[in-house]
């Protein structure tokens, strides 16, 4: 049966998707026994879902177990977004176990965002830059978010990039759909809608069609954003609960955050620890990458994929006040890995460079999240 690119890929994301399994098990294994006091033992296969199951997972299935909560200048679950915790709860009702669950819709919905983002490239590119940037997209350093991790991203992802896939194919009711549901599971809103409705207008003007008010439908992907502030101003008296908790992270919006002044006070404090240095200089590092990235996007895909992009990047690089989770967010603009497939179409041994040091990185990255490192 001969190899094709979506055999290949599948191949390539079922690998990833071990491989990080396997060091992210042995990350928590290392780490249980290591600690002081040791953790409990664990079963077959525990130390694989308790790698998976940190951080913010803990809110999630706070969530899914008890509902929003909301204390003004603490930090409160409503910062998280529905669509995730109504999908694990949905799956809960199969698996009893919340952590299995919530594993288990990043399991289904990860892998299946990479290939889809394979068959939205085809729209766009030839079917070998296609394929390239998909191999660059399912071995990114922070693609392990789409492979277990109880995190959103997964979901989120899979709902955009299918969104923009059934936009290139000209259905836009089920793409506004779509849109609407990602926009329940993160609040990055203006992304959606700007970059729905900007390539919306685009396509039909590749078309020489001309523009009515059904093209103006990408608006309504809003719609998953303004139900969650009804929401919370219904069970809160609150529609931007979500923002104002932030503070209690320590992510202000202001002035200092938008010159990093946290960056580089932690770059430069003797009190800083190497390990956290490392991570936020990386965070930096793939944030300037990604901006450098932005206009060629817009030259090469179009304004909408371009803006989608200036807004998804734009977004958290504004507000986070050292950088800290850039690398994970930078998954969602995922136009920004075609770009740079496309950029490297002349250079095959400098992708191949960038393909092997990304996979190592995965591989520890996995690792080091297993190992209880905060790195997103």
């Amino acid at each position: 049966m001969p190899r094709t690119p979506e055999r290949v890929l599948a191949l390539v994301i079922l690998s990833a998707l071990i491989v990080c399994a396997a060091a992210v098990g042995a990350g928590e294994w290392y780490f249980q026994h290591h600690k002081t006091p040791p953790g409990p033992e664990m079963g077959p296969g525990g130390y694989v879902l308790g790698g998976w199951f940190a951080y913010d997972s803990g809110w999630y299935a706070d969530i899914v177990e008890h509902g929003y909560h909301y204390k003004p200048g603490q930090q409160s679950s409503v910062a998280f977004f529905p669509l995730y915790p109504l999908a694990v709860r949905a799956v809960r009702t199969l698996v009893p176990d919340v952590h299995w669950a919530g594993v288990l819709v990043t399991l289904l919905c990860g892998p299946l965002a990479v290939l889809l983002f394979r068959r939205w490239a085809r729209t766009r590119v030839d079917e070998d830059t296609a394929f390239q940037a998909s191999l660059l997209f399912a071995l990114y350093p922070f693609t392990f978010f789409l492979y277990g991790v109880m995190y959103s991203d997964a979901l989120f992802i899979l709902m955009v990039v299918g969104a923009f896939l059934l936009l290139e194919k000209g259905r836009l009711g089920p793409a506004v759909l779509l849109g609407a549901l990602a926009t329940a599971a993160r609040p990055v809103a203006p992304a959606v809608v700007v970059g729905l409705l900007v390539r919306r207008l685009e396509w039909k003007r590749e078309r020489n069609e001309r523009w009515t008010l059904v093209d103006l439908l990408p608006v309504l992907s809003a719609l998953g954003f303004v139900s969650y502030m009804l929401y919370l101003q219904w069970r809160f008296q609150e529609p931007l609960a979500f923002v104002k908790v932030q503070a209690a992270w320590g992510q202000v919006p202001g002035w200092r955050s938008w010159l990093k002044l946290s960056w580089f006070k932690s770059v430069f404090s003797p009190e800083s620890t190497p390990d956290f240095v490392l991570w936020i200089c990386l965070h930096a590092a793939l944030s300037l990458g990604a901006l450098a990235l932005v206009w060629p996007t817009f030259k090469k895909l179009g304004w909408g994929y371009g803006a989608f992009c200036a807004v998804m990047v734009g977004i958290p690089t504004v507000s986070t006040k050292d950088f800290m989770g850039m690398g994970r967010y930078l998954l969602s603009a995922f136009p920004l890995f075609l770009t740079l497939a496309w950029l490297l179409r002349e250079r095959p041994r400098v992708r191949q460079g960038i393909l092997a040091v990304s996979t190592v990185s995965l591989v520890l990255l996995s690792a080091a999240f297993g190992l209880d490192y905060y790195l997103s």
